[in-house]
């Protein structure tokens, strides 16, 4: 449990509690005022057990009693459909994040009319994220096409986060990338870069390390995959989405 949670899962037993029933605005003050988070990045919503709710803190999903007594944190498992239906949560906030970063000038290798499109969110001085480089055109053989987003792991203003800008901002973003990739420091460039906008929409989505993999429909698959075990991977994740998808609709 992160230190912020925890505070709040003890404060939670420690202030006075009162009836809040349905009142999700009175739930919604409490976790601001425990939980030291902004209005706009709780998001409240029904979860399938009675009397709980599934509270979204930024990129974290928890869940409340409606009382606003307990907080738990943890995965929750729908034992019938042997669905997490945590990662589902999660996997959804993820979808409504991908416009922004859909915007947000990704430098992609493959054709857009690949069977696979995937985000990857990349370091240019991580090396698992040097070997997937190495890799592009077995991807893009395997029918995947690599959308890259900056997560400079060292964060905002660092060394990687400047070579990052640099390869963003060049006249030929792709021979940047595969120059910064061999492990060369890219020519310094500068313009209205995109890699903090995608470093926080990285963060937003849960992401913590690199590569990162962002399916489409909003699956997070973390660290390197071969490219054939990718494929199969995806192909997997799509027969199990569209399984979600039918049940939803019966």
């Amino acid at each position: 449990m992160t230190r912020t949670l925890m505070a709040a899962a003890f404060g939670l037993f420690l202030l006075p509690v009162d009836s809040f029933g349905q009142d999700y605005e009175e739930v919604r003050a409490r976790l601001q005022t425990l939980a030291n988070v902004e209005d706009s990045r709780i998001s409240i919503a029904e979860s399938p057990i009675n009397g709980m709710l599934q509270i979204r803190l930024g990129s974290e999903i928890v869940y409340m009693t409606d009382d606003a007594r307990f907080l738990v944190q943890g995965r929750l498992f729908d034992l019938d459909t042997r669905e997490d239906l945590t990662d589902r949560a999660m996997s959804e906030v993820r979808k409504g994040l991908i416009k922004e970063l859909a915007s947000a000038r990704t430098i992609d290798f493959g054709p857009e009319d690949a069977d696979y499109s995937l985000y990857v969110f990349t370091d240019v001085d991580c090396g698992y994220c040097r070997r997937l480089h190495e890799q592009i055109a077995e991807y893009n053989d395997a029918g995947i096409r690599i959308r890259y987003a900056a997560f400079p792991r060292a964060g905002i203003g660092s060394e990687t986060f400047r070579k990052m800008n640099s390869v963003w901002c060049a006249a030929d973003p792709h021979a940047a990338m595969d120059f910064a990739k061999a492990g060369n420091t890219p020519e310094p460039a500068s313009c209205d870069s995109p890699v903090a906008q995608q470093y926080q929409l990285g963060q937003s989505m849960g992401v913590t390390g690199t590569p990162a993999l962002l399916t489409t429909d909003g699956d997070l698959i973390p660290g390197y995959v071969p490219p054939q075990d990718l494929r199969k991977r995806l192909e997997m994740l799509h027969e199990r989405n569209s399984a979600v998808v039918a049940r939803a609709t019966d």
